[in-house]
């Protein structure tokens, strides 16, 4: 464990280095050989600090480092969407990156943004994962061990959306927690240079008035 702490360490200094000079890109540290027992080590080592991202499958252990542009598109995605709840009347319960993991299924992850509908439940109806940089663990393959019933990624400017069916995911083309979501709407607000307050406004205009369309 001390070994993997000061790799971590290192790496650590190392994304200082390439933040400064890169904030559109993750830094993501992956490695093999990872007990279960050292995954929560690592959770309860870092649990006061959310710099980092942990994602566990079997093994396989990888430690994200967000960057700036990940952050801001998850944190205008959540606005958006929370502001859409709270028009429209639905019962959220937004969880963030809580920590949802399983040992018997050897999976852990910390979503982007994650929701409960109706009641809080142990795991979330919708997870949400903002992707900047390739690479790194299948999150489906994770969030299909917790059993998550809806996944969203945001990945090159667009959403692609996922449903459980049994024990595998199946592509949607419409979220089937929230039907009458506009998606093409909250892409161009998500795509949009506006200030954050000015895309809020605009949504709830279109909300309010879904006849004048999005102006």
């Amino acid at each position: 464990m001390l070994n993997l702490l000061q790799k971590l360490n290192s790496w650590e200094e190392l994304t200082r280095q390439l933040g400064l000079q890169n904030v559109d890109s993750d830094q993501i540290l992956l490695m093999n050989g990872i007990s279960w027992e050292i995954y929560e080590a690592f959770l309860e080592s870092c649990k006061n600090t959310s710099h980092y991202r942990f994602k566990y499958l079997e093994g396989i252990l990888e430690i994200v480092s967000p960057s700036r542009r990940h952050e801001f598109d998850k944190k205008i995605i959540a606005l958006l969407l929370e502001t859409y709840f709270i028009e429209i009347g639905i019962d959220f319960y937004p969880l963030g990156s809580t920590t949802f993991r399983r040992e018997a299924a050897a999976r852990g992850i910390e979503p982007d943004e994650c929701y409960c509908f109706e009641v809080e439940k142990p795991i979330p109806d919708l997870a949400i994962e903002v992707v900047v940089t390739s690479g790194g663990i299948n999150d489906l393959l994770i969030y299909q061990g917790l059993g998550v019933p809806e996944v969203w990624f945001w990945q090159n400017q667009q959403f692609s959306l996922y449903a459980l069916r049994g024990d595998r995911y199946e592509p949607i083309s419409k979220s089937e927690h929230l039907p009458n979501l506009d998606l093409n709407l909250l892409t161009r607000l998500i795509q949009s240079d506006d200030k954050p307050k000015d895309r809020i406004a605009r949504f709830q205009q279109a909300i309010r008035n879904p006849e004048t369309g999005l102006s």
